[in-house]
């Protein structure tokens, strides 16, 4: 990992005390743009690019832009071991650097750097824990994508949302930005590595902690380059997933009934 110690000199602007985590697959055609798109929406957010030992150099165009910024740093790991592992990865970093607000992304432009100042504006009010980048409420919505899409991620969502009681509408998404503390509080033993399932089991977990979550309406746009990541066992995982937390969940309340 690259750590830079220098001052930020930007370290007053909007976003100071964010880490922006951003996780990497072959993405050596999107990083650059993405990574001055974030930067210049929090100029004083840290950007952290976690990398799985991309094949098409991503890491060593993160290092290079990490050379050239003290706001960028990057995390190399051996390989891919899944969108969660790749998170948990860098909100340790985060946390242990110091941050106060932790945003998750994607680094495919599907997220839009510019929703960035008011992703995080609910924590700044101190009006909740955990924002959801959410593409299913008032003004939010999704270009680019098929129907067949379409209907996989929103009935997920609904699929997720009645199995374990949730109130958030956008439970798949992958664009959040958590209070610091809360985040540090949720214990990360035995999360799901998964794209889709990590997405519906972190807000889960924060939920049942008693996190305020709220929800602002974003675009999701299809990637720009390169090929999704989604799959049929991605999917099949996240539902016998939500189905396995909601057993234990019922199972746990049992038990501590059956102790009374």
């Amino acid at each position: 990992m690259t750590v830079r110690e220098e001052p930020d000199p930007a370290g007053h602007g909007l976003g100071s005390g964010a880490w922006v985590v951003l996780p990497t697959y072959q993405e050596a055609e999107n990083l650059p743009g993405i990574a001055a798109a974030i930067l210049g929406a929090l100029p004083g957010a840290t950007l952290l690019v976690v990398d799985d030992n991309s094949p098409d150099g991503t890491g060593e165009i993160a290092e290079g832009l990490a050379s050239s910024s003290n706001r960028l740093q990057v995390l190399h790991r051996p390989g891919k071991q899944g969108l969660g592992r790749a998170y948990l990865d860098g909100f340790r970093v985060a946390l242990a650097g110091g941050a106060a607000i932790v945003i998750q992304m994607d680094a495919d432009w599907s997220h839009d750097p510019h929703a960035l100042p008011s992703l995080i504006l609910p924590i700044l009010e101190d009006r909740a824990d955990l924002v959801i980048g959410s593409r299913y409420v008032r003004g939010g919505r999704v270009e680019d994508w098929g129907l067949g899409r379409r209907l996989i991620s929103r009935g997920g969502s609904r699929f997720a949302r009645v199995v374990l009681r949730l109130r958030p509408s956008d439970l798949t998404g992958g664009f959040k930005a958590w209070r610091a503390a809360t985040l540090a509080a949720l214990p990360f033993d035995g999360i799901h590595a998964g794209g889709y399932v990590f997405q519906i089991e972190m807000t889960h977990r924060a939920a049942r902690a008693g996190a305020r979550v709220a929800e602002v309406p974003i675009t999701f746009r299809d990637r720009r380059v390169g090929s999704s990541k989604m799959s049929r066992r991605i999917i099949f995982e996240a539902l016998v997933v939500v189905v396995r937390l909601r057993a234990e969940e019922l199972a746990g309340r049992v038990r501590r009934s059956g102790g009374r």
